[in-house]
């Protein structure tokens, strides 16, 4: 899930990512709370990111992740209206925060020991030098107890 900002800072990794055929979700342009925002407001987020995408990669997103987790039952219903999967996390921490890194051996630890289980939905923000250090491992290890890595369209 990319906002406007991630993907005007860093391109190559979501052209990276489209190539790769991973599912690229919808996390608005500028990050909003989605209820604290009108209709009218939170289509452009939605859609304007959308366009920008659609322009660069001739694909539409599908699925949005709310900003910080922020909804209502009127943003819920608003995104089913325009088209949009709204999708929620079971599993999440604090690894956003780019100044206070643990180290990849914490975000492993923390990721295995509170975050896999069945039916687990892995929140991890791709600005966390931990979690990309620990993800290969966070990876192996899942695979190592047998469960299986879905997408989002195996959701379905």
């Amino acid at each position: 899930f990319i906002t406007g900002q991630y993907l005007k800072q860093h391109p190559e990794l979501v052209d990276r990512m489209v190539q790769e055929g991973h599912i690229v979700g919808n996390h608005t342009i500028n990050h909003p709370s989605m209820p604290q925002v009108d209709n009218k407001k939170l289509e452009q987020e939605v859609l304007g990111l959308d366009k920008i995408f659609y322009e660069r990669y001739q694909k539409h997103m599908k699925y949005l992740r709310p900003p910080m987790g922020e909804y209502s039952e009127r943003t819920l219903a608003f995104m089913k209206e325009i088209g949009y999967k709204t999708i929620f996390w079971s599993f999440g921490y604090l690894d956003y925060d780019t100044k206070n890194q643990k180290g990849a051996d914490y975000a492993f630890n923390y990721v295995i020991n509170n975050g896999i289980y069945p039916g687990s939905l892995l929140l991890l923000h791709a600005v966390s030098k931990d979690n990309a250090e620990a993800l290969d491992r966070i990876i192996k290890e899942v695979r190592a107890r047998g469960y299986e890595i879905k997408n989002l369209d195996s959701l379905e």
